[in-house]
């Protein structure tokens, strides 16, 4: 165990997954599969989104977004831990280990507080279809995904650069497989108590705030659907709402149970369970679900898999 301050040390010891190395080839192989079919599947959304203009709308917009931000959130941690696996070296730069603090919480801050917008956009087109062109224009649109990232990224370099300067003198062993506050918090010699309550604060605003938004606007949206006569209207926007729900709780529930609270009850397994669930397995899931639960993206694939064949068939 090493001790010394920041200018003796200049990196961390990522600890991994696993306590042994037996682990190490199969989860290589699998965490590389998730990592490849989670970027794939960002990508042909993104592709569907900007190449049909039917899903040139404000909810598309959006889901374009969450798209990018999925495949910048899963390369901040993935491809550091899978050279690890292969590596003996399992260190990671002093600086290195702070860039990928800073962006894990921007792009994961961001990603919470636009899951937010998302409902709401869901919330007026059916609650308010007639002043749906006004309310989510494209501008107000561009406006929430700017003020989303803009937000998100001074909340993330402010605690980044307070937790960098303080004293990591207990060990330089991260037991966990990437740099977050959570994980570097029991690292830090002196009392770090205060500053909990403004991690804590932080984690409710940017976390717990979207999610009971997101569980308003859906209690709403259900009173609605389910006065609605059509039996196919009501199936299409509790299909639509349920995908997003489903993608909501398992992100808010799981970064909750990691931030929002004392470092004293965490237990370091427990974190890196709970954390491959929001690194990894969410933005795995999304395209899945957003695209697989809802008709016109699948409408959206069917149309590209025909221009596909014709083009083939020239």
């Amino acid at each position: 165990e090493n001790t010394g301050n920041q200018s003796t040390e200049t990196y961390f010891i990522l600890f991994g997954l696993f306590q042994y190395g037996q682990m190490d080839a199969f989860l290589f192989v699998a965490i590389a599969l998730l990592f490849s079919v989670a970027l794939m599947g960002n990508i042909i959304l993104i592709l569907l989104i900007r190449l049909d203009t039917r899903l040139h709308t404000p909810m598309y917009s959006l889901l374009n977004q969450l798209s990018f931000i999925d495949m910048i959130y899963i390369s901040t941690t993935v491809p550091k831990m899978t050279t690890n696996f292969l590596s003996n070296n399992k260190t990671i730069t002093f600086l290195g280990c702070e860039i990928q603090t800073f962006m894990f919480l921007a792009i994961g801050g961001t990603e919470a507080l636009l899951l937010g917008f998302t409902s709401y956009d869901r919330y007026v087109a059916i609650c308010h279809p007639l002043h749906y062109p006004v309310l989510m224009s494209k501008k107000i649109c561009w406006f929430m995904v700017t003020c989303t990232w803009l937000s998100s990224s001074i909340n993330a370099l402010v605690h980044t650069l307070y937790v960098f300067q303080l004293p990591f003198c207990r060990s330089w062993i991260i037991n966990h497989f990437f740099c977050e506050i959570p994980s570097l918090l029991p690292l830090v010699c002196q009392d770090t108590s205060q500053y909990e309550y403004t991690v804590l604060l932080s984690g409710l605003i940017i976390l717990l705030l979207p999610f009971m938004a997101i569980l308003a606007s859906y209690a709403r949206v259900l009173t609605v659907v389910l006065q609605m006569s059509s039996g196919k209207g009501q199936t299409k926007a509790i299909s639509t709402c349920s995908s997003h729900l489903i993608v909501a709780s398992l992100f808010y529930m799981t970064t909750l149970y990691s931030y929002t609270r004392p470092h004293s009850l965490h237990s370091p397994e427990q974190d890196k369970a709970v954390a491959v669930f929001y690194s990894i397995i969410t933005p795995l899931l999304k395209p899945f679900i957003y695209s697989l639960r809802n008709k016109e993206v699948i409408r959206a694939i069917r149309r590209m898999l025909e221009v596909c064949m014709f083009v083939q068939k020239i």
